[in-house]
């Protein structure tokens, strides 16, 4: 097992466990912290140019993931990826969460986010078994960057705002009452995280892949 499969799973373990409004994960100390630092640093510049209309589908063509070719140009990229493939993590997930991943595939996307950003109140697609926020970002001001957990009764209404922070994390599983968003408000700097999910083999998008494999 790798240290960074190892520290996944001690992070999963000691994480705050939330029934409201949903149930969700807070995490701390996901992964060793110079990997999260090079993940940090990875030299992809923050999208210039793009729409802010609260899908970030909306800017596609300036997405970024962690594919193959990506993998084989920044190392940290596949560490990660190893690690969210390790059997033990998927065991220690499946256990946690009482979910099966069986034929599943690995998505990871990078995400830069800047100025005005915001992500309308949403439920992630039924062919998301598994959506974790891994946040990178550790400057001044990023401390009220973190995503908005939505009320099931009024999903505009902010239940709580989790906590955002170097080598900090939310995890979720993707069901219908599992709002969240990120309401408008002014980054300082770049907000900067990677949101990891377990998908269906009916994913449409197949560039975003880490890889055509099943994890298990």
């Amino acid at each position: 097992m790798t240290v960074a499969a190892e520290q996944f799973i001690a992070s999963l373990k000691t994480s705050e466990r939330h029934a409201t409004p949903w149930r969700h994960w807070l995490l701390d100390d996901l992964y060793p912290a110079d990997l999260v630092a090079e993940l940090e640093a990875l030299p992809f510049a923050p999208p210039s140019g793009v729409l802010h209309e609260g899908r970030r589908e909306v800017n596609n063509s300036v997405r970024v993931f962690f594919d193959a070719a990506t993998q084989a140009e920044h190392p940290c990229t596949a560490k990660l990826v190893e690690a969210m493939l390790d059997p033990r993590v998927l065991t220690a997930i499946e256990a946690e969460c009482g979910i099966d991943l069986t034929g599943s595939l690995l998505r990871m996307e990078y995400c830069m986010d800047v100025g005005d950003f915001w992500l309308e109140p949403h439920t992630d697609i039924s062919v998301k078994k598994f959506t974790m926020l891994l946040y990178l970002s550790a400057g001044a001001g990023s401390d009220n960057c973190g995503t908005d957990v939505l009320a099931v009764e009024d999903p505009h209404a902010l239940a709580v705002e989790a906590p955002f922070g170097f080598n900090k994390g939310t995890l979720f599983i993707p069901g219908k009452d599992t709002w969240h968003g990120f309401h408008k408000r002014n980054i300082v700097g770049v907000r900067k995280s990677i949101i990891i999910n377990y998908v269906t083999n009916d994913w449409r998008a197949r560039h975003e892949l880490t890889s055509e494999r099943p994890v298990k």
